[in-house]
């Protein structure tokens, strides 16, 4: 009996010890993950819309998803929008970056989340079928080829770009993030609140 309590307590101890290792791996290491995270969203979001030099996060509030981004030139004039739009493919949820011009062409996509069939599904990640949305309007993608033997993943990218796009489209018109509510907005990878 006493020796089953001695071994209880030492494996007590070496779990408080664990865990408190863990605890402090991960404290040193976060700041660096989300900073890496950071840079990866803006290499994305650059992808997308190369011409933007600045991208603002749209979000109803601090803690919310964001919404969409607002994309700026040189001159911090406004040239467009990039949104993520995900759609069920064969075999996955397949989760897109769209960017946008003020007049709803499409000015590239990247696809940056799918799971889809090796071969044939993942044909949606390659450049062959993203540069078919170039300068397309992103409202109707009826014109875009789907790829041969793969119809299912490239019409669910076609059909969540051209609803999400639509969605964006109200977002913009209705505009219910203006200056007067507030908006959270983030700008190159830091955090701002405007109220």
């Amino acid at each position: 009996m006493k020796e089953t309590m001695r071994y209880g307590f030492i494996l007590a101890l070496i779990c408080i010890i664990a865990a408190g290792l863990l605890a402090g791996v991960n404290m040193l290491t976060l700041p660096k993950i989300f900073a890496q995270a950071l840079a990866e969203e803006q290499a994305a979001l650059k992808e997308v819309m190369p011409m933007a030099v600045k991208f603002t996060a749209v979000k109803p509030d601090a803690d919310k998803e964001t919404l969409y981004y607002k994309a700026f030139d040189s001159r911090n004039k406004l040239i467009g929008f990039v949104f993520k739009a995900s759609g069920k493919g064969y075999s996955s949820i397949i989760e897109t970056l769209v960017g946008i011009f003020l007049d709803h062409k499409i000015s590239a996509i990247k696809v940056i989340s799918q799971n889809e069939t090796p071969g044939l599904g993942m044909k949606v990640v390659e450049t062959k079928f993203r540069d078919r949305f170039n300068s397309r309007n992103s409202l109707d993608l009826s014109s875009v080829e789907a790829i041969s033997g793969a119809t299912i993943s490239s019409r669910a990218v076609m059909n969540s770009v051209m609803k999400k796009a639509q969605e964006i489209k109200e977002l913009i018109k209705n505009d219910p993030f203006d200056s007067a509510q507030g908006h959270t907005e983030r700008t190159e990878g830091e955090s701002k609140h405007e109220k």
